[in-house]
């Protein structure tokens, strides 16, 4: 009766468990390195020299009320350290392609009506090309509309956040171009 017990259990055992997790993509064979080291810099270098047309936001430090509605980060969690983008830079691209195309809906959204970035808009872009190809590429998301006096404090955010996001992410595009 006790091995009949037992088979019963190592039978219904896995019933209880969660489903496996979704594998992981396989890795392709990724994006052309030096070219996206040489646009990510371009565009912390567009970011950086972008003029506060507003000089009274100039010393605001803002914090987000709402970071569910803000762009991805890198986190550590991401596998964008040297160690692991040089075994498996999937998770890493991954995220950096939800920053980019976050950033490039955001600079579309009404926040920047009044004060369009072309540059830095058509750098976002090369950018995606680079990391994912048009046929793979999501559509545009629509971004919450927003109110008309928000909008220069929502820029500036928005502009600090890109600088700090594009800083990490030339990081690992010129770490990924260098001599293997």
């Amino acid at each position: 009766m006790e091995p009949l017990r037992r088979l019963c259990l190592c039978l219904c055992l896995p019933l209880l468990l969660p489903p496996p997790a979704a594998p992981a993509p396989v890795p392709g064979p990724g994006p052309n390195w030096a070219a996206c080291r040489s646009l990510s810099r371009e565009l912390s270098g567009l970011v950086a020299t972008l003029e506060e047309p507003h000089g009274v936001l100039e010393e605001t430090h803002l914090s987000e009320e709402d970071p569910k509605n803000w762009p991805p980060r890198i986190r550590c969690s991401d596998a964008c350290d040297p160690s692991t983008l040089d075994t498996n830079n999937t998770r890493c691209l991954h995220r950096i392609l939800q920053g980019l195309q976050h950033y490039r809906d955001l600079l579309s959204s009404d926040i920047f009506t009044a004060r369009r970035l072309p540059r830095l808009e058509a750098a976002l872009e090369q950018l995606l090309g680079l990391v994912q190809p048009e046929p793979a590429r999501p559509p545009r998301r629509p971004m919450a509309r927003s109110e008309t006096w928000a909008q220069p404090l929502l820029q500036r955010l928005a502009l600090q956040r890109l600088q700090s996001f594009s800083t990490i992410m030339s990081r690992v595009f010129t770490h990924s171009a260098g001599p293997r």
